[in-house]
């Protein structure tokens, strides 16, 4: 995928902070925050432009004055642009003072079964969990979905949802897109301590060396951890394979785990371990690594094994239950808006949704709108498999046989 053409930054503010990013890193000033900056004064521009606003008497566009005034969005770790101090999200800083609509972001989710223990019950009964937005993983969006407990998106309240790249506009899970829309798209594959494992890692394989033992960490996601000793061990998590084949990998990731070989299986909190130093070498997550690397010094790799990597998606919903529905759907669709959807991938560095994104991104940093892990190409996704959809029995069977497994 190759960046087009942008006419050139006229406004100020923009072009010095574009040439700003570009020159020695200065001590306090990240160039993640410089391209913030610079995102910022475009992002407003944008959210102006593609009016998402007040509108009179302060609605939102909802049903009624507690529909307009309040989004409760449950996200993972790492996963929205933040300020220097992190602290603030300037994206939904804009969001708020431009749509009058309050935001209780919080990052409630570890893994998605976890997520969803807590609250099946409430979402079996049609209540409110607490929360007007979830971003859950396909597998996980799919039985949301297939349950009825997710509401079916107002396509009008979303126009930006047209921007939505070809190859995700209609998913078998949610032919459509009646449902869902998807918040970032990332590789699944290998991470280590460049200081520790300065020689890095190749295969999964590679995770099982005698001195790396008490030293590593897996994903508590299934499709991510199975899938990726499923490459190793020869079989495509994407196409036609059975009891057997999930049966060799778990069996390994078994025996790993009851040796003291695989100190623990993490969900999003692997990376605090990766810090600390607790952890060497990991199965995680790329735009996670990305994000690590601006506030450790470049000090982590991560890299796609050579049998290939997983690719997932991760989706907006809207639970059963929700009373700020219309509200959600106008944060959806500012989300949506290309400068915004660069705006978040230039901070999670993660495969962003949205058309448009790309070029937005060029125009502030060429280098990064030619990165891999955020705009990939044909070679790149060549190297990537996504899990391959289960039936309601397999998904049963084998997520429990993982949960007993790995002691969840």
């Amino acid at each position: 995928m190759t960046a087009a053409r942008r006419p050139p930054i006229t406004d100020p503010r923009v072009r010095a902070l574009v040439a700003a990013a570009h020159a020695p890193r200065r001590a306090g000033l990240s160039r993640r925050s410089l391209l913030l900056g610079a995102f910022g004064a475009a992002g407003a521009a944008a959210l102006a432009a593609c009016g998402t606003g007040p509108t009179p008497g302060g609605s939102g566009g909802g049903a009624d004055e507690s529909d307009a005034e309040l989004v409760r969005w449950a996200n993972w770790t790492l996963y929205l642009d933040q300020d220097e101090s992190g602290s603030a999200y300037p994206t939904l800083d804009a969001f708020e003072e431009a749509s009058g609509i309050t935001v209780q972001y919080a990052e409630d989710i570890e893994d998605n079964d976890s997520f969803y223990g807590k609250v099946q019950g409430q979402l079996a009964n049609g209540q409110d969990i607490g929360y007007d937005l979830v971003t859950l993983t396909d597998w996980m969006a799919a039985r949301l979905i297939r349950l009825d407990y997710a509401q079916e998106l107002d396509r009008s309240r979303i126009p930006n949802a047209k921007n939505i790249l070809p190859n995700l506009a209609d998913v078998d899970f949610d032919p459509g897109r009646t449902h869902s829309l998807t918040w970032q798209s990332g590789f699944g594959g290998l991470a280590w301590d460049t200081a520790k494992l300065p020689k890095g890692l190749g295969s999964v394989s590679d995770l099982w060396a005698p001195e790396l033992a008490g030293r590593v960490e897996v994903l508590s996601e299934m499709r991510d951890t199975i899938g990726l000793i499923l490459l190793d061990q020869g079989v495509d998590p994407s196409g036609a394979w059975g009891d057997d084949e999930f049966g060799a990998a778990l069996a390994l990731l078994s025996e790993k785990i009851s040796s003291g070989h695989i100190r623990q299986v993490r969900g999003n909190s692997y990376t605090q371990d990766l810090v600390s130093g607790d952890a060497v070498a990991v199965i995680g997550w790329s735009g996670d690594i990305t994000a690590l690397n601006y506030e450790n010094e470049d000090r982590f790799e991560f890299a796609i094994p050579e049998a290939g990597g997983m690719l997932w998606s991760d989706n907006l919903l809207i639970p059963t239950g929700s009373p700020h529905k219309a509200s959600a759907e106008t944060l959806i669709d500012y989300y949506y808006d290309p400068e915004v959807a660069a705006q978040v991938a230039a901070w999670v560095n993660y495969i962003t949704p949205v058309q448009g994104a790309q070029e937005a991104m060029a125009a502030i940093d060429p280098e990064l709108a030619e990165n891999q892990l955020i705009f990939p190409d044909a070679q790149t996704l060549s190297q990537v498999k996504v899990f391959r959809s289960l039936t309601p029995d397999e998904e049963e069977r084998y997520n429990g046989e993982f949960l007993d497994v790995i002691g969840a």
